[in-house]
C-alpha cells in the first residue's frame, strides 16, 4: 500500500538521524593509545594477543574467500557477510595496530634491559665504593625517566586507525548477535530444506564471529560505551538504504530490524561491563579494568 513506504522511510531515516546526532555529541573520545592493543590481563603478553587476532584475520578471510566462491557477489546481498567482512577489518586494523604496540613494548623492555646491564657490568668492572654511590644516585634519577615516559605512554590518545578501530568494534559487537541470533533463532527454523542450504562453511559464517570476537572482548582493554549503539544503528541503516535500492521490503521486516538492536546491541553491553565487574572484583591484581 502506498502508506507503508513513507513510513518505511520513516523507519530507516529518523534513527540513522539520531545516531549521527549522538555520535556528533558523544561520540569523540578516542580510546587511549594503550588499549588497543595490551591485554586487559597484566601476566599477559601483548604478543598472545598480537597472535590471537592475526590468526583470526587468517581464519575469517578463509572462510569469507569460500563464501565468495561458491556464491559469488550475491554473497554480499546479505547482512550476514556485511556484519562478518566487518569483523574481518577489526581483526586486520587490530593485528597491525598490536604489532606495532608490540614493537614499542619489546623497544622498552630491551632499553631497559640493556642499561639495567650495562650499569651492572660497569659497577663489577671498577669495584669502586664511590662510583656505586654516585652511579646508584644517578640509577634513582634516570628512573623517573622512564615512568614519566610510561605514563605520558598510557595517557596518550589513539589517533585516526584506533578510533576507527574502536567504531568498528562497537558495530561489529552488536551486528555478531544480531545475525547469529537471527539465523539460528528465525531463519533456521522456519526455513525449509530447499530454501536453505545449510553446511559447514553457512555453520561457520554465524558462529566463529561471535565466538572470536566474544573471545577477544575477554582479553582486550578496549572501553565500551553505551553510546556505541548509535555507530550500530548507522550501520544497519546504510544496509537498509542498500537493500532499499534493489528492492523495497515489507513494513514488518524494516520495524522488525529496527526492534531488535537495542537488545542485541544490549547483550554485548553486558557482557563487556560484566566482564570488567566480574574479574575486576574476582582477580583485582591479576585484571585490568576497561575505562
Amino acid at each position: 500500500m502506498w502508506w507503508q513506504l513513507p513510513l518505511c522511510a520513516f523507519i530507516a531515516v529518523v534513527p540513522a538521524a539520531v545516531a549521527v546526532t549522538v555520535i556528533y555529541s558523544t561520540g569523540k573520545r578516542p580510546p587511549r593509545v594503550v588499549e588497543l592493543w595490551t591485554p586487559s590481563w597484566r601476566k599477559i603478553s601483548p604478543f598472545w594477543l598480537l597472535g590471537y587476532r592475526g590468526l583470526v584475520f587468517l581464519v575469517m578471510s578463509w572462510l569469507l574467500i569460500q563464501t565468495v566462491l561458491i556464491d559469488g557477489a550475491f554473497a554480499f546481498f546479505f547482512y550476514t557477510q556485511w556484519t562478518f567482512t566487518l569483523v574481518i577489518i577489526y581483526f586486520l586494523i587490530g593485528t597491525v595496530i598490536s604489532a606495532h604496540g608490540c614493537w614499542i613494548y619489546s623497544r622498552t623492555h630491551i632499553t631497559e634491559s640493556e642499561e639495567a646491564n650495562g650499569f651492572l657490568k660497569g659497577d663489577l668492572v671498577n669495584g669502586n665504593a664511590l662510583n656505586l654511590t654516585l652511579r646508584a644516585d644517578k640509577d634513582r634519577e634516570d628512573a623517573r625517566l622512564p615512568n614519566r615516559r610510561e605514563g605520558q605512554l598510557h595517557e596518550k590518545r589513539a589517533g585516526f586507525w584506533g578510533y576507527v578501530m574502536q567504531i568498528i568494534y562497537q558495530i561489529s559487537a552488536g551486528a555478531v548477535i544480531l545475525t547469529d541470533v537471527v539465523f539460528w533463532g528465525l531463519l533456521l527454523p522456519f526455513m525449509s530444506d530447499e530454501n536453505l542450504r545449510l553446511d559447514l562453511v553457512m555453520i561457520c559464517m554465524h558462529s566463529l564471529n561471535a565466538v572470536f570476537l566474544l573471545i577477544d572482548t575477554v582479553f582486550n582493554r578496549l572501553p565500551f560505551p553505551w553510546f556505541g549503539m548509535a555507530y550500530f544503528v548507522l550501520w544497519s541503516c546504510i544496509y537498509l538504504a542498500f537493500q532499499w535500492l534493489l528492492h523495497a521490503c515489507g513494513l514488518t521486516w524494516y520495524l522488525a530490524i529496527a526492534l531488535v538492536h537495542i537488545p542485541c546491541f544490549g547483550v554485548y553491553y553486558l557482557i563487556a561491563k560484566g566482564k570488567d565487574s566480574f574479574f575486576s572484583k574476582l582477580l583485582p591484581n591479576s585484571y585490568i579494568k576497561s575505562y
